[in-house]
């Protein structure tokens, strides 16, 4: 399938929400402002937004929030891990939909993190989401993580396992988020950084079905590693703040929601069985396996379906 983002676009408006816990959140609005409201909620967590993320949108039709969760992008203190849980997140779009976008339902788009947010903000919030559109999804289950950061992907991709082992003491690699944890909040500045570069790497360099230097070069910097790193290992030591299985139990919450589920049949960072899940305990969904795509939401069959879905409920 051919699919094509729509012509980039600079924001309408921007600027930072304040929260009480000191933490100064970037958002954007872009499109029409008397489009349909829309939120954007991006992966990671830890990774921020992209100027193509605005593209997902039909800009005449769309009045999209975007903004960089706590933390990472542009948003500060850069990397902190103080006050930056799941629900503190839930409650930072819970004030940007009530004064930033300004709608009382909006539709919510997230892939791989982003779809666990908006699966916990839709699960809190149904009364305030018009359409719901994830991809790659992931429920920060004990065995989801265990996959891709102990033993399973790691079968895939011997070569790229061992640089991610590289920065961990033997002895330590029976827990390696745990032992990521020491190095990405620890005192030596140097063991931090080449711990954020590791883990940064193996994500981007697994996360499409061939190999892709535009994904590997996007948490390159010492910035965005280290941001990316440290917050996504922060949130994978708590399990994404949810209790077991929190996100399958509640799904009936998602009942009466519209709904598209896109997962990449090959994606080895969120394998398709947890997607499968969903769509089995959310059956009123639509359901999209993309036969030859992996994780990345700007592989050609993923994204095409993105497009579709954002189509569909433009109107």
């Amino acid at each position: 399938m051919n699919a094509r983002l729509y012509p980039p676009i600079e924001p309408y408006a921007q600027g930072m929400l304040h929260t009480d816990d000191g933490h100064h959140i970037y958002w954007e609005l872009c499109g029409n402002p008397k489009g349909k409201p829309a939120i954007f909620l991006h992966g990671g967590p830890g990774s921020g937004c992209s100027v193509d993320h605005r593209r997902l949108f039909d800009p005449q039709k769309y009045n999209v929030l975007l903004f960089d969760q706590r933390g990472c992008g542009r948003s500060y203190p850069h990397a902190s891990l103080e006050d930056n849980t799941t629900w503190h997140l839930v409650a930072d779009i819970e004030r940007l939909r009530q004064e930033k976008l300004k709608a009382d339902k909006a539709l919510l788009f997230g892939g791989s993190w982003g779809s666990t947010l908006a699966l916990a903000y839709a699960q809190t919030h149904p009364e305030h989401v018009s359409e719901l559109v994830v991809r790659g999804i992931f429920m920060a289950r004990p065995q989801e993580l265990r996959w891709f950061y102990q033993e399973g992907a790691s079968q895939l991709f011997p070569d790229l396992w061992e640089r991610y082992l590289a920065p961990i003491p033997e002895n330590e690699r029976h827990d390696l988020i745990t032992a990521y944890h020491r190095r990405l909040t620890g005192a030596d500045p140097a063991e931090q950084m080449r711990a954020a570069h590791a883990w940064s790497q193996w994500e981007s360099s697994t996360i499409t079905l061939l190999p892709s230097q535009a994904h590997m070069d996007s948490h390159s910097t010492d910035k965005t590693a280290l941001a990316f790193a440290r917050i996504e290992n922060h949130y994978f030591m708590h399990h994404g703040f949810l209790e077991p299985d929190q996100l399958l139990k509640n799904a009936h919450r998602l009942h009466g929601i519209p709904g598209v589920i896109v997962q990449g049949r090959y994606d080895v960072c969120t394998p398709a069985r947890t997607a499968w899940e969903l769509h089995r305990a959310w059956p009123q969904a639509e359901f999209h396996m993309v036969p030859d795509a992996g994780h990345a939401y700007d592989e050609p069959g993923i994204l095409a379906q993105l497009l579709n879905a954002t189509r569909k409920f433009a109107t």
